[in-house]
C-alpha cells in the first residue's frame, strides 16, 4: 500500500513539474513573441553581413577565386550555422540572467516555481535551444539567395544533422548559463570581446580543422573549444565532400562539452539563486 501511494505521489510530482515548466516555457514565448523583429535582426544581422562580404561581395571585386574544390560559401555555411546557434545561446540566456541577477532580483520570481533549482535553470536552456535551432535553420535559406557563387550542400544524414543541431544548440545554451551565472553583469560586455570573439575565429569556423594540420600546436589547442566540433558536427552533416571530423569523435565531444558547461553553470545559478 505504501509503495502505490509512493508511486501515486511521484506521478503527481512529475505531472507538476511537467506544468511547472510549460508554464515557464509559455512565459517565456509570450515575452519572445513581443520582441520578435529584434529577435530576428539579432540572429540574421551577422551571418547575412558575413555572406554578403565573403560570398558576395568579395568574388563580385575577384578578390576571393576558388580554384578547384569546393567554395568557400560551402565551407563556410556550417561554420556560419555554429556561430548563429553560439551567439543566440549566449544573448538568449547569459544576457537576461545577467538582468535577473541583478539589484531587482528578478530570479526570486522564477525560482518560487514548484520546481527545483536545477529544473528553473534547465527550463532556460532548453528554451534557448529551441531559439538556437531556429537561428540555425534561418541561415539555410540566406546562404541559398545571398552568394554569389552556388553553394553545394545536402544533408546526407539526417540523424547526424538533428543530433549536431541539438547537441550544440544545448551547448550554446549552457555556454550562455556558464557564463550569465558566473560573470558579473557590469562585465558581460567584456566577456564578447576577450572570449566570444576569439573562440569564433579559432572555432573552424571559417576552414575545416583538418588544414589545421600544418599548424600542429593549433590544431591540438583549439579542441578545447566547442564551437570546433559544431562547425565540424554540421560540416559533416551538410557538405560531406569537406573535410571533417569522424562523426563519433564530434557527438563525443559535444557530450562532453554540454556536461562541463552546465556543471560550471549550475554551480554559479544556484550559487547566485541561493544568495
Amino acid at each position: 500500500m505504501s509503495s502505490a501511494t509512493t508511486a501515486i505521489r511521484l506521478q503527481q510530482q512529475r505531472v507538476s513539474y511537467t506544468g511547472a515548466v510549460a508554464g515557464l516555457m509559455l512565459r517565456d514565448l509570450r515575452v519572445l513573441r513581443r520582441e520578435i523583429g529584434p529577435f530576428i535582426a539579432r540572429i540574421v544581422m551577422q551571418p547575412l553581413l558575413f555572406l554578403f562580404v565573403f560570398t558576395f561581395l568579395m568574388p563580385r571585386i575577384g578578390q576571393a577565386n576558388d580554384v578547384g574544390g569546393p567554395s568557400f560559401a560551402t565551407i563556410l555555411l556550417p561554420g556560419l550555422m555554429a556561430v548563429a546557434i553560439m551567439f543566440c545561446g549566449i544573448a538568449s540566456v547569459a544576457l537576461p540572467l545577467s538582468q535577473e541577477f541583478g539589484i531587482t532580483r528578478e530570479i526570486d520570481d522564477r525560482v518560487m516555481c514548484p520546481l527545483p533549482v536545477w529544473a528553473v535553470a534547465a527550463e532556460k536552456v532548453g528554451f534557448s535551444a529551441l531559439q538556437c535551432i531556429l537561428s540555425a535553420l534561418l541561415v539555410l535559406p540566406l546562404a541559398i539567395w545571398v552568394p554569389a557563387t552556388p553553394v553545394y550542400f545536402q544533408i546526407t544524414s539526417w540523424t547526424m544533422f538533428l543530433v549536431t543541431l541539438i547537441l550544440s544548440s544545448l551547448v550554446a545554451g549552457a555556454l550562455g548559463l556558464a557564463i550569465g551565472a558566473n560573470v558579473k553583469p557590469q562585465q558581460i560586455g567584456l566577456v564578447f570581446s576577450i572570449i566570444v570573439v576569439p573562440v569564433t575565429f579559432l572555432g573552424c569556423v571559417y576552414y575545416p580543422w583538418e588544414v589545421l594540420s600544418h599548424l600542429r600546436w593549433l590544431q591540438i589547442a583549439v579542441l578545447v573549444n566547442p564551437i570546433v566540433y559544431m562547425s565540424e558536427g554540421l560540416r559533416a552533416a551538410l557538405t560531406p565532400g569537406v573535410p571533417h571530423m569522424p562523426s563519433l569523435v564530434i557527438i563525443i565531444a559535444l557530450l562532453i562539452s554540454l556536461a562541463i558547461l552546465w556543471a560550471i553553470g549550475m554551480r554559479g545559478f544556484r550559487r547566485n539563486v541561493i544568495s
